[in-house]
């Protein structure tokens, strides 16, 4: 046979050195279409056993692991040291081998591998490697590609992914991929229709009246008799654009609930001038307002500054309700007083109760609810300054109210809670049931919740009146409750947060929060935050009852608690005075921009700022850089 014997002659043909450079036409033909041989393989090594250096007592040692492989950089050849006989075989070598088909080139290609040594081999792998590699994102359709991100719930594979290729970042950038992480992670949209914007709750200051050395920067001590701490670079924040995109969105909230775990800074601290027990606490989109029992309401702006002292009470403040500017207050004189706070201005004072006004709600801009230790509600017209309707039907004091579109439910040390048309100012039903006063409601429309005395929680049906279900697990006093969707969060005297699921009227959470009394609660769809008379303030993750961390340094008490997306204010008791402490979660805005290479896209570290990534390959670059 033809092919045999070319083969038998070719494997018993030692082989001879080609030079390449001065290589003939013909010669380098007679390479291409030879016959390729094996390439050599090491052969077996001879080994000394490490045993054999040892005495025969000894034992054998552990063998040792083989390193970690670490990247190598192979450079490229350089062109610089090329000879001119190089450069003209190679002009006459590549159209030759152009011209070649695929078995040829096979052949040729293992001819030339035949003479390379090791670290030539070695070059030509790492060289080879890379392009042999596919993209499959490059490959499949975009659809399919898009379907197969959506399994990533890792936002740091997401971010490094985004950095592979400019083809993959194009893909990432797909804002669908974001709104399933989105949906994943429970992050929903704050507002607007299309528009996803983050909450900018930091007030413009530059045009209130009053300079920062009025307002307590650099902890000096103003006019008001408050000791401050402000933060310089966090005093006036402003106004943070709104995003457009799930991802801009995303990595917005990513950081925030990265910063309410590990991170977060005092923005503000104030020393109330006067003592008293702060008996209320609010948070509104521009100011933070406190009251005490002393007679004083102070109002802060966003930031934590303060602006002014509401004065007007005779006696302690029990009770107020903020909208937009304005605030209602009502206390142990008795009296319902409307203020102006953008002025500090006291519009109006509604006389009628007999006792302590004890809870105040408000149903729009200009109608409160007030209740009150005289056994009765009082429904006001704050703006004409006029009592609409007078609710009769508790025979003890009317402890806590809740409000939720025309209907007000209250809560009584008459052991019941009474539902009301605020419109009509007649009580549509009786909740009977509790053994004991009510200290605590919440309301949603569709349910309502007491806590009492008697260690029970009941949930009632407001249509119907009927108890639909009794919540048994704390020991005492149940003073806080909080209820959103299907979950319900109270706190009691023993000290403990307990979570519940109203679907199946069970308890999800039991957790041993404080070693004394729970004296403030609020949750929110990722965490609960507490405070106790035991002086601490703790974080705690809403889906595992897990114990996040412990907001500022433990205090002789807390008064209350409060918190948004990126803020909170803790009211508490230190040496004997009564300290405000803000606290912003907000990312710095530098960070919140969304470019190419600009801004990087990265979640790495703790802190989870998107840092810059390294240079992207471009997906047709050319590795190796060809002689012209």
């Amino acid at each position: 046979m033809e092919g045999s014997t070319s083969g038998s002659s070719s494997s018993a043909t030692p082989s001879k050195p080609i030079n390449l450079p001065g290589a003939s036409r013909r010669n380098a033909d007679s390479i291409a279409h030879s016959q390729p041989r094996p390439l050599p393989t090491p052969g077996p090594r001879s080994i000394v056993s490490p045993i054999q250096n040892l005495l025969p007592s000894a034992p054998a040692s552990p063998p040792t692991p083989a390193p970690s492989p670490t990247p190598q950089k192979h450079r490229l050849p350089s062109w610089s040291t090329a000879n001119d006989g190089e450069d003209a075989f190679l002009r006459e070598a590549r159209p030759h081998f152009s011209r070649l088909d695929s078995q040829e080139r096979q052949r040729f290609l293992a001819e030339i591998l035949n003479l390379c040594n090791s670290q030539q081999l070695s070059f030509v792998l790492n060289y080879v490697s890379p392009r042999l590699k596919k993209d499959p994102f490059k490959s499949l359709p975009n659809e399919l590609c898009l379907r197969v991100l959506s399994f990533i719930d890792d936002p740091k594979t997401l971010a490094r992914a985004s950095q592979v290729s400019k083809h993959w970042h194009g893909l990432l950038s797909d804002d669908l991929t974001w709104k399933k992480l989105c949906e994943k992670h429970s992050y929903r949209r704050l507002s607007g229709v299309g528009v996803l914007p983050i909450s900018a709750y930091n007030a413009d200051v530059s045009g209130l009246p009053y300079s920062p050395q009025e307002a307590g920067f650099g902890g000096s001590s103003n006019k008001k008799g408050f000791q401050s701490e402000i933060t310089p670079q966090n005093t006036v924040t402003p106004r943070r654009r709104q995003y457009l995109s799930y991802k801009s969105h995303f990595k917005q909230r990513y950081m925030v609930e990265t910063a309410w775990r590990t991170g977060g800074q005092a923005i503000a601290r104030h020393i109330t001038p006067d003592q008293g027990v702060v008996t209320s606490l609010h948070l509104t989109p521009k100011y933070i307002v406190i009251a005490l029992d002393n007679a004083s309401i102070h109002v802060f702006n966003a930031d934590g500054i303060i602006l002014r002292t509401l004065q007007g009470h005779m006696m302690g403040v029990w009770a107020m309700v903020p909208w937009g500017d304005t605030l209602v207050s009502g206390g142990c004189d008795r009296d319902v007083r409307v203020w102006d706070m953008s002025t500090g201005e006291n519009t109006k004072v509604l006389r009628g109760h007999t006792s302590t006004v004890r809870c105040l709600k408000m149903s729009d801009h200009k109608t409160a609810i007030s209740g009150s230790r005289d056994t009765t509600l009082r429904i006001w017209d704050i703006e004409k300054g006029i009592c609409l309707n007078v609710l009769v039907g508790h025979t003890a004091s009317v402890r806590c109210l809740e409000i939720h579109g025309d209907l007000v439910v209250s809560g009584s040390y008459d052991t019941t809670a009474k539902v009301w048309s605020i419109s009509q100012g007649t009580c549509l039903r009786t909740l009977s049931g509790h053994f004991s006063q009510i200290y605590a409601i919440a309301f949603d429309g569709k349910r309502i919740a007491t806590g009492s005395l008697d260690t029970f929680v009941r949930i009632w049906d407001p249509e119907t009146g009927v108890c639909q279900g009794i919540l048994q697990g704390h020991t005492s006093l149940v003073g806080q409750l909080q209820m959103r969707g299907n979950t319900l969060v109270t706190g009691g005297s023993d000290g403990s947060v307990r979570v519940w699921s109203l679907e199946k009227m069970q308890c999800i959470h039991r957790l041993a929060a404080h070693d004394n009394s729970v004296t403030s609660l609020q949750f929110d769809d990722a965490r609960i935050v507490s405070g106790g008379s035991d002086g601490r303030v703790k974080v705690w993750d809403l889906r595992t009852g897990m114990l996040v961390r412990e907001l500022s340094t433990p205090a002789e008490a807390v008064w209350r608690v409060a918190f948004e997306d990126e803020k909170a204010v803790i009211l508490a008791s230190r040496a004997g005075r009564t300290i405000m402490e803000v606290f912003s979660f907000s990312p710095p805005q530098d960070s919140l921009a969304d470019t190419f290479h600009g801004e990087g896209v990265s979640l790495s570290g703790s802190s989870g700022i998107y840092e810059d990534g390294a240079q992207m390959r471009d997906d047709d670059e050319v590795p190796f850089p060809m002689r012209s």
